[in-house]
């Protein structure tokens, strides 16, 4: 059996795990599956368990916990300017006509009228039975994307639970280590999925700065080794990587079961991060109301041509969600969001979780004992 190679910071010691190495917690591709098989390399993997309801996430939970013994966090979006509450029809009242009557008209368009995609409603009430599960399962870590509310960190605290909370600029993580976070995600532009105006080379530092002692970790643009020890070099004791896990066997799959994705869509993703480069995608609010990275498609074509502006959390969600829904079980990928980072130029091929991380130690291990020593020359 081969030696595995060691490589350690601060980061491994706070989470218990192997390798400085987390997974992005992605709410429709980083299921139990992915989230087991990273644990297991000498990660942190974290489910991504936005659009699940309590009890779906009870059982992936205990799914996760049937295919490893090592430790493991949940993810999930509850960003501070959602509702307390969710009524479908209220809200729903906000939407405009004109938005209305274009989305419509594009489900007629494509023969899409009538699909349902599975019910999200986004509310602090929600995102508080998810943290009722997490607790009663005694999940060790609990991250949090887009915001952290008052209410959370000390009963996690009081629970035993270790907050993860992801930041976009300087401001919000002062704001979130005064509410007492355990560890800061610095999350740069180059970042997939929901992202900021700050590149992570820019912000990485300033965080760790800002925070200090608070442990800081880098995300946005990590993908092998290289990402890993930039990330050390500026500050952070560790790496939180989304789009070099999107690229694995043990992605996207287990939100088939939900009906979320289908094999067409997975494969389309995958084609996608194989052949893309780091100019593929675009930042963009339509799926979500706040920005977002993902590739390209018809869909944002078609949605720029209207003119019409998006809307605020989480009335743009309510308003495209059933025709993304449809698209999808129609087969039309290129209608479908796919989120990914700007590091996709470096993605060649579809690997097994463990390979990819053999990959990101593997590189640390080379740079820090052979290459850095070979190349540099430090005189006193």
């Amino acid at each position: 059996m081969k030696k595995r190679p060691v490589f350690r910071t601060e980061l491994c010691d706070i989470l218990g795990v192997e390798y400085p190495v987390m997974l992005a917690g992605m709410g429709t591709a980083g299921g139990y599956t992915l989230t087991a098989a990273v644990s297991n390399a000498g990660g942190l993997g974290m489910l991504g368990a936005t659009f699940l309801w309590p009890e779906e996430l009870r059982s992936w939970i205990r799914k996760i916990r049937s295919l490893t013994d090592k430790p493991f966090g949940v993810d999930i979006l509850l960003p501070a300017s959602i509702p307390k509450d969710f009524d479908l029809d209220k809200l729903k009242d906000y939407i405009p006509q004109e938005h209305t009557e274009f989305i419509r008209k594009m489900a007629r368009d494509f023969g899409v009228e009538g699909a349902k995609m599975k019910e999200w409603p986004i509310s602090e009430e929600f995102g508080r039975s998810q943290f009722q599960v997490v607790k009663e399962e005694k999940v060790p870590f609990f991250a949090l994307g887009l915001g952290t509310p008052d209410w959370l960190i000390p009963e996690a605290h009081e629970a035993g639970i270790k907050i993860v909370s992801l930041v976009g600029n300087v401001r919000n993580a002062v704001r979130i280590k005064k509410m007492g976070a355990d560890i800061i995600i610095a999350q740069g532009h180059d970042a997939g999925g929901h992202t900021g105006r700050i590149g992570t080379f820019a912000l990485v530092p300033q965080v760790v700065d800002a925070v200090a002692p608070t442990p800081v970790v880098a995300a946005g643009g990590i993908a092998d080794g290289r990402g890993l020890v930039a990330a050390l070099a500026l500050g952070a004791i560790g790496a939180w990587c989304g789009t070099a896990f999107l690229a694995t066997h043990e992605c996207f799959w287990d939100f088939a079961e939900l009906g979320m994705l289908n094999k067409p869509t997975i494969e389309a993703y995958y084609r996608k991060l194989i052949e893309c480069d780091e100019e593929a995608e675009q930042i963009s609010r339509i799926y979500s109301g706040k920005t977002t990275r993902a590739f390209r498609n018809m869909l944002n074509e078609a949605w720029e041509k209207s003119g019409l502006k998006t809307l605020p959390m989480p009335l743009q969600s309510m308003l495209v969600s059933d025709l993304l829904q449809g698209m999808m079980e129609k087969g039309e990928a290129e209608y479908y969001p796919m989120f990914a980072g700007q590091i996709t130029g470096l993605i060649k091929k579809i690997r097994s979780s463990q390979e990819v991380m053999d990959d990101i130690i593997g590189g640390a291990v080379e740079i820090m004992q052979k290459q850095f020593p070979s190349e540099v020359t430090v005189k006193s």
